[in-house]
Formats: structure tokens, sequence, C-alpha cells
């Protein structure tokens, strides 16, 4: 029997009830909304950690750039322009409609449907860059993006300076039309080759305006935007024309130009600005650049430097270096430089090596390599101040000084001779001998009253050219020789002014009275010897027929350098040539590779200027007793004894062609 009892009446427990399931509608607004509050939490959060510290946008329209300064030739023609160019805006209907169009097609195809930035484009370069590691990453910048990092942004790659760079797009488009906006970036964006803006570019590389840009070449500066200095149809003109055509394929893959339009402006060549296509003296200018800079700091407004270079001879240079190293190519030869000044000391060519673009280091001032035999003018110089001769008698004989024993080439003695013969065939015993009687410190304070400006170390191997100095030292110490005895310190500037043609410096106020270092007889005795080294001696290499000639070989240890520095009246050329790592040539001597590059430059330069003859008189006969054994070798090591200029090949004493070299 059941007991009764209060439990016995409770209800038996409810099941809970579900809410009725949401609809697919009402499930879409709710999540809606969810997404909707947290992407606002994530917008409010977003711009208050990116947009604390954005830069001031007052100074949209404010321009800081570094000045230009143009650097002229000595008759006023335009050699290089450095630093910043920019031009007036140029306003965008007075484009020609391809220009814009140019640039939208490679850089920003949805440019006049977004708000600022485009999430696929950003999606798709990371996707990219994540799939392909290691090579170069793809941008997903829109235009305004990169006019927002190009006004107010560094070019830092980071998240904040990206996130500052979103904000910073969506404010433009909020204030400026997209007619504004493509303005400012085509007047903003750096093209290279120091031009900023549209204006500035086509004048740089085209040399005409904006307005007059053809198809052909509204492409190729579009294409600049991928990297101004890797598609550079300067440096880089293949790439920059493969890149313009990129472009123009683009161009008609979104509706810009017909098919027809792009294969016209495929036919149709585009040339660059002869004066920047050029590159031309190149060292010079990055060597004269430092100079305005020391003398006036950097500059506040935009400069001319007038030049003492000769711009039709520099090319020769250059040309001259080029194809003598071309030449000489399987010997082992990498390098050339090149300095030629006047007996004022005014620079008419300057060449650091055989290509800018290759390597910017400078050889013709900032390297010091051993001149070899051709130091030892310093020597007998010294010695002819001491009361010799040219027709002095002395012996090539076995020589020891200390522990030292110079040798010559052939290793053998040729006994009796004249100090003209020494030094025409380029005899190291007599070198070494000769310094040593009037003293190595006297030979040191000679070269350095010349014009030698780097440590000279007075062992008795100085005598055989174990001093390091550069080819600018040497050219301005044997310009005493071809001027009359003058002290000639080289230089590269004229004139510095304003645009506005404000003189800010001026060589000749400074100039100081010239200062004699040769005096009378020496001066006459050693253009007597160093013409002999050019009329029979090791130097024939180096004739042009009809000019009155003299230099020196030098060639150092190992082959390692090679030197030819020669002159005529009121102009001197000094041309080394080795490897930057200083290893070993194979047989490269100062009487072949430089003597023809000396030979080939001076060809093209001599007719271009006032020439006169040496002072001191003709050229005298080749001296007695001359004994021509063969244009073998300048030496194995003018520094360690054993690398006297070899004697030329047995032949008349005047060549009127030189051998291939």
């Amino acid at each position: 029997m059941a007991r009764s009892g209060p439990d016995s009446r409770r209800p038996a427990p409810r099941t809970p009830q579900r809410p009725p399931a949401r609809t697919p509608l009402q499930a879409f607004f709710y999540w809606t909304m969810v997404l909707g509050v947290w992407g606002l939490i994530f917008v409010v959060a977003f711009f208050a950690v990116f947009a604390t510290d954005l830069p001031d946008t007052s100074k949209l329209y404010d321009v800081e750039r570094q000045p230009s300064i143009s650097y002229l030739d000595q008759s006023g023609a335009v050699v290089a322009v450095r630093g910043s160019q920019y031009a007036p805006p140029v306003d965008l209907d007075k484009l020609p409609p391809h220009v814009p169009k140019a640039f939208v097609a490679i850089e920003d195809r949805w440019f006049y449907w977004h708000v600022g930035f485009n999430p696929w484009g950003i999606l798709r370069s990371q996707i990219y860059n994540t799939t392909h590691k290691g090579g170069p990453l793809r941008g997903g910048s829109t235009i305004t993006q990169q006019l927002a990092r190009n006004l107010f942004l560094t070019p830092n790659q980071n998240y904040r300076r990206k996130a500052q760079e979103l904000i910073l797009a969506m404010w433009l488009e909020a204030k400026f039309s997209k007619k504004e906006i493509l303005s400012l970036y085509l007047n903003r964006v750096y093209f290279g080759a120091g031009a900023y803006g549209i204006e500035a570019a086509s004048q740089r590389y085209f040399g005409k305006p904006a307005s007059q840009l053809t198809l052909g070449e509204s492409a190729l500066l579009a294409g600049l935007m991928k990297g101004p200095s890797r598609y550079s149809p300067v440096s880089a003109t293949k790439r920059a024309e493969q890149r313009a055509n990129v472009v123009l394929n683009e161009m008609v893959r979104s509706g810009a130009i017909t098919a027809a339009e792009r294969d016209e402006a495929f036919k149709t060549p585009v040339k660059v600005n002869p004066t920047l296509a050029s590159q031309r003296a190149q060292y010079f200018t990055d060597w004269v650049d430092d100079q305005v800079r020391s003398l006036l700091g950097e500059p506040t407004e935009d400069l001319v430097v007038e030049t003492t270079l000769d711009l039709p001879i520099q090319t020769a240079a250059e040309q001259a270096v080029r194809r003598g190293v071309a030449a000489a190519k399987g010997q082992g030869v990498q390098q050339a430089a090149l300095v030629a000044i006047d007996g004022e000391g005014r620079i008419r060519a300057y060449v650091g090596g055989v290509s800018y673009e290759e390597s910017q280091f400078d050889r013709a001032t900032m390297a010091r390599r051993q001149a070899g035999s051709a130091f030892k003018p310093f020597v007998y110089l010294t010695a002819m101040e001491n009361g010799r001769t040219p027709d002095v008698q002395v012996v090539d004989e076995p020589l020891k000084i200390g522990n030292w024993e110079p040798r010559n080439y052939t290793g053998d003695f040729r006994g009796p001779m004249t100090l003209q013969t020494a030094l025409a065939q380029s005899i190291n015993t007599v070198a070494a001998r000769l310094a040593n009687e009037v003293g190595t410190g006297n030979v040191a304070a000679t070269a350095r009253r010349l014009g030698i400006t780097s440590h000279i170390q007075l062992d008795p191997s100085m005598a055989l050219g174990a001093v390091e100095v550069s080819p600018m030292e040497m050219a301005q110490a044997y310009a005493p020789f071809a001027n009359g005895g003058f002290l000639a310190k080289g230089y590269g500037i004229t004139r510095i002014r304003t645009a506005s043609g404000k003189v800010l410096y001026d060589h000749t106020v400074e100039k100081a009275q010239r200062q004699a270092v040769i005096g009378s007889p020496a001066l006459q005795y050693m253009n007597q010897m160093m013409r002999q080294v050019i009329v029979s001696g090791t130097g024939t290499r180096a004739n042009v027929p009809g000019y009155d000639l003299a230099g020196k070989t030098g060639t150092t240890s190992d082959y390692r350098d090679a030197w030819f520095v020669g002159y005529t009246g009121g102009f001197v050329t000094a041309v080394w040539v080795g490897k930057d790592d200083n290893k070993p040539m194979k047989r490269v001597t100062g009487g072949n590779a430089p003597a023809g590059i000396w030979r080939d430059f001076m060809a093209a330069a001599l007719p271009r200027l006032k020439t006169q003859e040496i002072p001191g008189g003709v050229a005298t006969p080749e001296p007695e007793g001359a004994d021509p054994i063969g244009d073998v070798i300048d030496g194995i090591g003018d520094a360690i004894g054993i690398g006297n200029d070899p004697p030329p090949a047995e032949r008349p004493p005047v060549r009127e062609e030189a051998p291939p070299y």
C-alpha cells in the first residue's frame, strides 16, 4: 500500500524548452551586428594605436629638397647635375592622356574605384611574399598609399608604418578628388637620377617638358616606379626597355590604349638625354662634388660649378682607357686610371676607372700604388741639381747598399754609359747608386717639392719606386718639367656661383704667385733625358709623330703596377694600369699597356691643345753606346731591385707606328 505524505503530492519535473532556432535572415543580421561591433572596436583600437603619432599633414604642399649642383666644363657644356631636381608642378590637364594612364595601368588599375587601399591587392601581395621566400617582395600599395608614403612617411618597412600609410591614404581620399591625388602623385614621386616629379624627370631623362612626352617615354617613366635605380634607362637600358614593354602591355589590357598604339610605340625608339646618357666624367664629378661641400658646406640653393674639365678631351681619355684595358685583358689588366693637367694645374681629363657603373672607387686620387721607375726622374733631378749632367759617365755594375743588391731585369750589367742612356733604358743600378750618393732624404725632398704628397720612405729601394702614389700626384709632380719649372698643383674648380649669378668662390682670387721648383740648367737636362725615353728608350710605344714629347715608364714588383707619365709643352698625362686586389698581371710593363693608352689619348687630345715645345730645346740625337735589346719588360720589381724598365726591341730610333697593345 502506498504511503501518503507531502512528497507524494509534488508535480513531476518539467523538461527545459530550447528557444526556437533563428531563421537564416535573423542569423545574418545577428552576426553582422556582432562583427560590426567587433569591427568598430578594432577600428577604434587601430586608430588609437597608430594615429597617435601621425606626421603633420598641414605641410602637404611644402617641398624640402637638396639643391641641385650643375657642373660645367671649361667651355660651359654640362658635365653632370647632382642633387635633387624639382620643377614647377605640372597641370594634369596639360599632360598627354597617355601619361597618367601609363601610371594607373602599371601601379594601380583600380585607382578610380578604391577608397585609398585595395584589400585584394594587399592580400594578393601577402600571399605572394609568403610563398616566394628569398626573392624580391611584391608590394600591394595603391597610388594613394604611395603618395601618403612619399609625402609624410619614411620608407622603413614595418607594420606601424604600413598602418599609418593606410590611415593617411584614407585621409587623402576623403580630402582630395582622384584627379588631385593623381596630380600630387605625378608631381612628387621620385624618378631616379635626382629628379622629383614628372616635369623634372622628363627634363632630366629626355631634355623636354612633360607636355611633350610620347607614349613610349611615358611607359619608360612609369616603369621606373618599380625601382628607379634598377630600371634606369641610363645604367640598365635593357631592363628599362623590358619594363616599359610590360607597362605598354598593361595599358592594352586595361583598355588605356589599343594594341595598334602599343605596336607603334614599340617601333619608336626612346632616346635618353645625351648629357645624362653619356655618364661622362662621373669620377671627376664625385671628386669636385666633395670639394664644393668642403668649401661651402651643404648648399642651400641651386649652384653652378664651373670646372677645368675639357669634355672632348675627357671623352677621348675615357675611350682610350676602355680600349687599352680591353686590349690588355688577356694579360690580366683589369683597371686603369688617367689624369691629364695643363701647365697651370688645370685638370683637363680625369678617369678613375674603366666603368663608373661597375665600380665607383676612384683610382685617380683615392688609390695609392707603387710608382716603380716612374719615380726615377726625381732621383735624376736631384743628381742634376747636385752637379751631374746627362753626359756624365757611369757604370752599370753589381752594387750593394747595406743588405740590398739592386738588379737589372736582364740579370746582367752593361758597363759604362751616360746618365742619359741610363735613364732612357731605366737601369736600376745607376738610379740606386745616384740616390745613395745624393741622399734618399734629398730625393724625397725633391719629389715633395714638385708635388708628391704621399709618405715617402727613405730606404734605398725608394730610388726604384718603392713609394706609393696616386696618378693625380704623378701628373702634378711631372708638370714642372712641362711648364718651365713651376709648381702646378692639380685643381678642378674654377668658380662656384648661384643659379642667379652670385659668385661664392673664385679660384683666381686665391691663386698665389707661381712658385719655381726647378731651376736651370737642371730643367733642360731632365727634359733632354726624358725625351730620349720616347725617342730610343723604354717608352717608344708612346710616341705620337710630329710632337715634342718626353716621359717615363714604370713597372713594379711582379708586374703589380704599370705606369706611363709623359708630357709635351704645358700638358702632362699620367696613366696607371693594374688590378684592384694588387695581384700581379702577366708581364705588363709601363712600356706597353700604359704607354699605349697614353699614346691613344694624346693622339686625340694634342690637336685640340695649343701645344708648345717642351722647355729646354729640341731632342738630342740618340746617344752613343745605346744598346737596344728588345721591347720586352719594364721589370719584375723596381721596388725590390729587379725591375728596370726594358729597353726597346731592335728597331729604328723613332717608330712611325707603335705595335698593338
